[in-house]
């Protein structure tokens, strides 16, 4: 006498379980219209049978909308996992100091820090910093040696910067009298909240700047700092 594998009896039962509610009631239409069809065949007159392309073409109509049903299924299935991988990325990212590179800095009144994206061979760093007219507010040449830069605001004016205006940010950079191009800042931020948007991974921090997964770079302190 055959023996079954209890295991595999278990997973038969639990994937019957898990079939969704749609594809138990195709199921249950599927059985109603092959029962209907067979009386059809039965009881239809020797004299005058029907076209049996109608019987194929209702087959081949069920069919289709059998796989239509389990692609659905698939669909959702592949759509909850997606949402375990946000979570999970979620927890890994909630709370982590990262660098977003932007032109743009919203200014709330707090230090700006951030650090640049100096070329080996550059010599020379300036940063200049714009209102949303165009105008200039504030210059300042950079020192390269140090890992981490900041703003407080601070104008040429001398008055202070408006707090919730957006900047622009720009470091020009050179190798003697040679321009070699231009930047902008790498941001220092903490990440505060994870969402989607039409299906991408989106960050938001508490400098008010938001980034997709791939435009994040995790904060390296420098050597020695607190922050190691």
């Amino acid at each position: 006498m055959s023996t079954v594998d209890s295991a595999t009896v278990a997973q038969a039962g639990t994937n019957s379980a898990s079939a969704s509610p749609a594809t138990q009631k195709f199921g249950e239409e599927f059985t109603s219209f092959i029962k209907l069809l067979t009386a059809q065949v039965q009881n239809q007159d020797p004299l005058a049978p029907m076209d049996s392309t109608q019987f194929v073409d209702q087959l081949a109509t069920f069919s289709s909308l059998e796989q239509q049903v389990r692609t659905n299924d698939s669909l959702g299935g592949i759509s909850s996992l997606i949402g375990e991988l946000h979570t999970m990325f979620a927890s890994e990212w909630l709370g982590e100091k990262v660098t977003i590179e932007s032109s743009w800095i919203p200014y709330s009144g707090s230090e700006i820090e951030y650090q640049d994206g100096a070329p080996a061979d550059a010599d020379k760093a300036y940063l200049t910093v714009r209102d949303p007219d165009g105008e200039l507010v504030w210059t300042e040449t950079l020192n390269l040696d140090e890992d981490v830069h900041s703003w407080n605001g601070q104008t040429t004016s001398g008055d202070p910067a408006d707090p919730d205006t957006v900047y622009e940010f720009n470091i020009d950079y050179y190798r003697g009298a040679e321009y070699l191009g231009l930047s902008a800042p790498q941001v220092i931020t903490t990440i505060t909240d994870v969402g989607t948007e039409n299906g991408a991974l989106r960050f938001g921090t508490d400098s008010h700047l938001t980034a997709d997964l791939y435009s994040v770079q995790k904060f390296k302190a420098p050597a020695g700092s607190s922050e190691e």
